[in-house]
This record gives structure tokens, C-alpha cells and sequence, in this order.
């Protein structure tokens, strides 16, 4: 006999745009999947949204629902993953932002994991609001009324909210615990967790990945530029070069002929 799903007849929706950050995606839908839930990716647009690994690309997503007629009544949880552009686009739209504050005033749960508490600022729901997020929006977050923490996953009611990716394992336990309905034990902290005294390195490191061009690449480029600025020489000196075409005589000197 098989063990029952925990998050079996579950109704998620996955708000999500281009660029955001593919491990925030792929681990938790997996999580979801494996737990029996129904799983409908929310978008800006149909068609594929492009995913990234921080700051090269990733790979490409359907879309199940467009926002415009997305409903949250038709789901029964909402979790929205970071990235460094997502959630920058999600905020700008209207109907996204209505979305979200549907869930949060039907106190259906919500997970924002990194970036994606951005979303909450701009649709309103994030002032007295404890919430664990990417250091870097932690302005962002205290400014709007809340109380960052710098942990790795934080529950507040039926917020449940994650650092970053690298916090993907207490984050998919805590989701998981979230959306099959256990109670929050956790109390609210009372004030902000000060700011980094310098840069995560995640951000740095994916510069150090990027391919830098391979010598025989550089050399080629340069024997193509020096090809060109001899070919510009050549039509320069052979212009000088030639002499001028003999004016045709003009009607005036033809008549006088």
C-alpha cells in the first residue's frame, strides 16, 4: 500500500517572469511534484519564460497561466522564486501584484524565497511583516515596514519566506510543512538583523565563470581589424593616387565651338 502524498489535491501556483533564477525553480516544483501537488507556473506572457544561473541563461519553462486571468481562488497556495530579474518584473505589473495580495488577505500561504519579497513590497503586504530574504533588498524590506532576518528560512503566519538558494533544503522542508497546512510555531522577531558588512560572494563568483575569449579568438578579431584598416589605406592612397576625371564642357562653350 502506498504512503499518501502530503500535499495530494493541493492547487499551487508558481508566480514566476524571465529571468528568474533556475534552482529556485527546479528544486522546489520538484519537491511540490513529489508531493503530490497540482503545480501551474503563472506568468507575464505565454509561450516559455528563460530561467538563468545567476547571470548566464538558463533553460526555458512553459507557462500554464497568464496573470491577467490567473484567480487566486483557484489555488489553494502561492510561492513566488527569486532571481536577480523576476521579481523586478513582477512588481512592475499590476495584475501581479493584485494576485499576490489576494492570497495574503484570504491568508492562504505564501512562500517568497531570495529576491522575491520585492513583490510583496510593491503590492503592499510587506509592513509588519517578518521575513527572511536576499541580503541585498534588506533596504528595500526595512524601508517598507518590515523586519529582515538574515536566517535561512523564516515563518510568519502563512508567510514563509528563504534567503536564497542556498538555503534550498530548509526552505523545501519549511514549503512543504506550509502548504500541507501545519501551524506556524515560530514567534516574530522584533527588530532588523543589521546589514552585510560586504557582498555574498555568490554574486562574484558566477563573473569568474563567465568564458573569457580564448587567445585564438582575440588574435583572430585582431588580424581582422588590422585587415580592415589596411583595406581603408588602400582605397585612401588609390583615390589620391588617380587623377581627377576631365570636367565635360558645358553648354555655353559648345556653342561657341
Amino acid at each position: 500500500m502506498s504512503t499518501p502524498k502530503l500535499l495530494a489535491g493541493k492547487r499551487i501556483a508558481v508566480l514566476a517572469a524571465d529571468g528568474f533564477e533556475q534552482a529556485q525553480i527546479d528544486v522546489p516544483l520538484a519537491a511540490l511534484a513529489e508531493g503530490g501537488a497540482a503545480v501551474t507556473l503563472v506568468s507575464l506572457r505565454r509561450g516559455r519564460i528563460r530561467g538563468m544561473h545567476l547571470h548566464q541563461p538558463g533553460e526555458l519553462v512553459r507557462v500554464g497561466a497568464v496573470i491577467d486571468t490567473a484567480q487566486a481562488a483557484d489555488h489553494d497556495g502561492l510561492f513566488i522564486p527569486g532571481g536577480y530579474v523576476s521579481p523586478d518584473a513582477l512588481r512592475q505589473s499590476a495584475p501581479a501584484r493584485a494576485f499576490v495580495r489576494e492570497f495574503d488577505m484570504a491568508a492562504k500561504p505564501i512562500a517568497v524565497l531570495a529576491q522575491a519579497p520585492l513583490v510583496l513590497v510593491s503590492a503592499g503586504r510587506a509592513a509588519g511583516r517578518t521575513v527572511a530574504a536576499w541580503p541585498g533588498i534588506r533596504d528595500d524590506l526595512v524601508n517598507a515596514g518590515a523586519t529582515w532576518r538574515n536566517d535561512d528560512v523564516v515563518r510568519d503566519a502563512h508567510l514563509l519566506s528563504g534567503r536564497g538558494a542556498h538555503d534550498l533544503a530548509p526552505f523545501v522542508q519549511a514549503m512543504t510543512a506550509l502548504f500541507a497546512g501545519e501551524p506556524a510555531t515560530a514567534a516574530a522577531a522584533a527588530q532588523s538583523d543589521p546589514p552585510q558588512d560586504s557582498p555574498l560572494e555568490q554574486p562574484n563568483q558566477s563573473l569568474r565563470w563567465l568564458a573569457a575569449p580564448s587567445f585564438g579568438t582575440m588574435l583572430s578579431l585582431a588580424l581582422l581589424g588590422v585587415g580592415v584598416v589596411a583595406a581603408q589605406r588602400v582605397r585612401h592612397r588609390q583615390a589620391a593616387d588617380d587623377p581627377p576625371a576631365p570636367a565635360a564642357p558645358d553648354a555655353s562653350a559648345r556653342a561657341r565651338d
